[in-house]
């Protein structure tokens, strides 16, 4: 039976005060802020808000289960996950099984704050995710094309001071910090504009107030019985229609539910934060981490499928999961040492029959310097670019499939060392051979400036590089110098601009260069840098040669020399490095 619930006000006083809990089978929060504003819109315009589904709980059965408290101050690095709850009360315990997203978004709405990386900068830098709070605009005008009628927007605090003459922006959260009164006298007081302006924020700043504390807005259906399975087949039954709510983040709550010993929530999502910490970062995610889990512990066909997450099967992945996570993280930092990030990794992935040979070997932490497993590391670093430089995708369908092919090779023939020519040789079975023919080389000379694969192409092509060190891909005769006006200008013939616009980005052009060298590079011809950082001329000609350079003119309208003599050296060493005979493949 469905019951009222109250104000959104109250519904806040609840989660303040953990009158309401989040069970350990909820996902976590995956609202963006777009949709966190949309969510306070379509309140204010009076839009059914939709029914909540809570779990009472007993006060005996409330140590047999995992809780968490809701996102509050969510920030993309360092705060995205639900803190788990310890010492809850003798009484009571009310979880929400369907409505946590909607709950969640009005708690950091009303009483937290959103930090979301700014794009473009380092994932390790503080910088890059400033703390915001959600604003309304008091003088917002309706927008046609989404339906909103009201303008809220996440900002920072320094953002809502520089407002123009046409906004008013008001920090949502204060409705509860604040006296009613103090807020209409503060506003008031330190109006700028015209009395109409000030009558309609006025308006806004009522309606909003009234939408939040005096309007029964909450309806809920509650759910008092205490078997678990029971409540976990409702929860998926009432979350499997949704397109958010991933399979992998049922299956997820399956595991998490049936892990005796370990929380098995906390222990995927703070082994997805290690990884994509590690080196300049990376983008890997738990339903990775999950399928890394099937694949390591030897469980059915590495798929995401409801048999595979049985009791018996869980109990598995419970008893191997240190093994898998020192696997994975060793994985991640051999990855990294191959210069690997999130902005350059095309295929995550590929990393999981790497993290399972490292699983079933065991070489340690000595495996990512010691000499004896310097041939090991270049086999697998040489297998896994070769596998990411495939156009049609090597890790893409058909990967359950694959995976497990890949995972019987390794389990029969992993302790004598990567065997990088028998897993090429099962890919090639299921159409997925690491061989590349002529028209494959001749498009791999071109990759163009940017894309995923052509990093990968270049550490294949220049190995050596000490990436401690931020690389860059970068040009070696500066974009810069391509624009219609300079090439016109430098007398190259009109009908060779657009040719010569397009090669600048493409892979004839392109080098490997630590950061603080391209720094300083810039602008300049590439003939009068080289000559400035390599001033012995046999020094600089030896360089030159090993990064595939045997002219390189200081006049612009001879580029097309350049592009075309590097491009030749570059199709025969990609022949060599991808084709190597020795290879099998």
């Amino acid at each position: 039976m469905y019951q009222a619930g109250g104000t959104i006000a109250a519904l806040m006083d609840q989660v303040k005060n953990h009158g309401l809990i989040l069970p350990a089978i909820q996902r976590e929060f995956v609202w963006k802020p777009d949709q966190i504003c949309n969510l306070f819109d379509s309140l204010l315009q009076g839009y059914p808000f939709g029914v909540f589904l809570f779990w009472r709980i007993q006060p005996e059965n409330r140590e047999k289960y995992q809780f968490y408290d809701f996102v509050k101050d969510f920030h993309q690095r360092d705060n995205p996950h639900c803190p788990p709850l310890k010492d809850l009360p003798e009484r009571e315990l009310v979880a929400v099984l369907d409505g946590q997203q909607r709950i969640t978004a009005l708690n950091i709405g009303l009483q937290g704050s959103y930090s979301q990386k700014i794009h473009g900068k380092w994932w390790s830098s503080s910088d890059a995710f400033p703390m915001k709070h959600l604003y309304i605009n008091l003088l917002g005008q309706p927008e046609e094309e989404t339906g909103s009628q009201y303008q809220f927007e996440f900002l920072t605090s320094k953002q809502a001071a520089d407002k123009n003459g046409e906004e008013c922006w008001f920090r949502v959260a204060r409705i509860l910090e604040e006296d009613r009164d103090d807020l209409n006298d503060d506003l008031n007081d330190g109006w700028e504009g015209d009395r109409e302006s000030l009558k309609a924020a006025r308006s806004v700043l009522r309606h909003l107030i009234t939408t939040i504390f005096d309007k029964d807005k909450i309806a809920y259906y509650e759910e008092k019985d205490q078997d678990l399975e029971r409540v976990l087949n409702i929860f998926i039954r009432m979350n499997s229609g949704g397109t958010i709510l991933s399979y992998s983040d049922l299956l997820l709550s399956i595991a998490v539910a049936q892990w005796d010993n370990l929380d098995a929530r906390e222990e995927i999502h703070s082994l997805v934060d290690e990884m994509n910490k590690i080196g300049d970062g990376f983008s890997y995610s738990k339903d990775l981490v999950l399928k890394a889990g099937l694949m390591l512990s030897d469980i059915g066909s590495v798929g995401f499928k409801v048999e595979n997450f049985n009791k018996s099967n869980m109990a598995i992945l419970e008893q191997n999961w240190s093994n898998i996570r020192s696997a994975l993280l060793l994985a991640t930092e051999l990855l990294a040492t191959f210069g690997f990030n999130s902005q350059n990794l095309r295929a995550d992935s590929s990393i999981l029959p790497i993290a399972y040979y490292i699983y079933t070997r065991k070489p340690g932490e000595g495996y990512l310097s010691r000499s004896e497993f310097a041939k090991d590391r270049e086999a697998v670093r040489q297998w896994l670019i070769k596998s990411l430089l495939k156009a049609s995708g090597i890790w893409g369908s058909g990967l359950d499939t694959l995976l497990t092919s890949l995972r019987r090779v390794l389990k029969e023939e992993g302790e004598a060392g990567f065997p990088a020519d028998s897993l090429g040789s099962a890919m090639a079975s299921r159409g997925k051979s690491l061989h590349f023919v002529d028209e494959e080389v001749d498009e791999l000379s071109e990759l163009e400036y940017g894309g995923k694969r052509t990093f990968a192409l270049l550490l294949l092509l220049f190995p050596g590089f000490d990436f401690s060190r931020h690389f860059h891909v970068d040009h070696i005769y500066p974009k810069g110098l391509f624009s219609t006006s300079k090439l016109r200008k430098s007398g190259v013939p009109e009908e060779k601009i657009e040719t010569f616009k397009i090669w600048a980005n493409r892979l004839p052009n392109l080098q490997l260069l630590e950061g603080t060298i391209n720094n300083e590079k810039r602008q300049k011809m590439p003939s009068d840098w080289y000559d400035k950082a390599w001033p012995d001329p046999e020094a600089r000609q030896r360089h030159l040669h090993s990064q595939g350079i045997d002219l390189l003119p200081g006049d612009i309208k001879e580029f097309e020399g350049f592009y075309t003599q590097r491009k030749k050296i570059f199709k025969a060493r990609i022949e060599q490095v991808v084709n190597r005979k020795e290879d099998g493949l």
